[in-house]
Parts: structure tokens; sequence; C-alpha cells
């Protein structure tokens, strides 16, 4: 899969940093408009695929023993799962626990922790998003 025309992939370059981009403003908004972790991690996945579509799988150097994807995945939800235990280990052991102050409400710095979970979480969505397609991509050239 040598990729498509050049057209296709100078106009891929220049949209798939504007989409990522985008991704990371609904992870880093999640808490005060629709999206966060899920959403933006999904996003941010499909400007990554879009490169791979447009310049074939020569762009990243793909090949089987490529695990950097799966490890952004773990660290993702590793990271995620020590912030949600970290408050077992307070003076108050509550699962979940709101580790930062809460800010003003309605601005970017008003809901606590949850911007950070909502960080990990985008993280290893677009982590497994991209290792699921990766897979599809490298299996299937080796046919």
């Amino acid at each position: 899969m040598k990729g498509m025309t050049i057209i296709v992939k100078n106009v891929t370059a220049l949209l798939s940093g504007l989409i990522f981009l985008y991704g990371c403003y609904i992870v880093l908004h999640g808490h005060l408009t629709p999206g966060g972790g899920f959403a933006g991690g999904i996003i941010i996945a499909g400007s990554f695929i879009l490169l791979v579509i447009a310049n074939g799988i020569q762009y990243f150097r793909l090949n089987k023993e490529k695990e950097e994807s799966s490890l952004f995945e773990g660290a993702g939800i590793f990271c995620f799962l020590l912030l949600a235990t970290g408050g077992l280990f307070l003076a108050v052991p509550v699962f979940f626990k709101n580790l930062l102050p809460g800010g003003t409400p309605g601005e970017l710095l008003s809901a606590g922790i949850i911007p950070v979970y909502n960080i990990f979480i985008g993280i290893e969505v677009a982590a497994a998003l991209l290792s699921i397609f990766l897979a599809f991509v490298i299996f299937k050239t080796e046919d």
C-alpha cells in the first residue's frame, strides 16, 4: 500500500494536524461541553488513521513488532487507575477522590481532577483504536 496522490497526501498532512488539535480541545474541555476523553480520543486516533490511509503503511514504518500504541494504551489506563486509587491512600479513604482544588464554575480549571481523568482516558482510547486499525492494516498487507 503506497498511498494516494501527492495532492491527497498534502491536504491530509494539513488536515490531520487540525483534527488532532480539535481532539485535544474536546479532551480538555470535556467537563464543560459535550465530549471528554472518549470522544476526543476517537478524534485523535482518527487524525493518525487519516495519515496512514493517505500515505500508506510506510509512513509510520509499520511492522508486526511495533508496540508504541500498545505502550500508550497501557500507560493511559495505568495512570487513570493510579489516580482513581490515589484517594484510597490519603487520610480520608475514598475511591475517585478529588485531589485537586475546585475552581470557578465554567472555567477550564473548574472541575478538580476530572480533566486529568479525561486526558488519560483520551490517551487510552486513541491508542486502543489506533492499535486496532494498525493490526488490521499490517495483517492485511502481509497476506
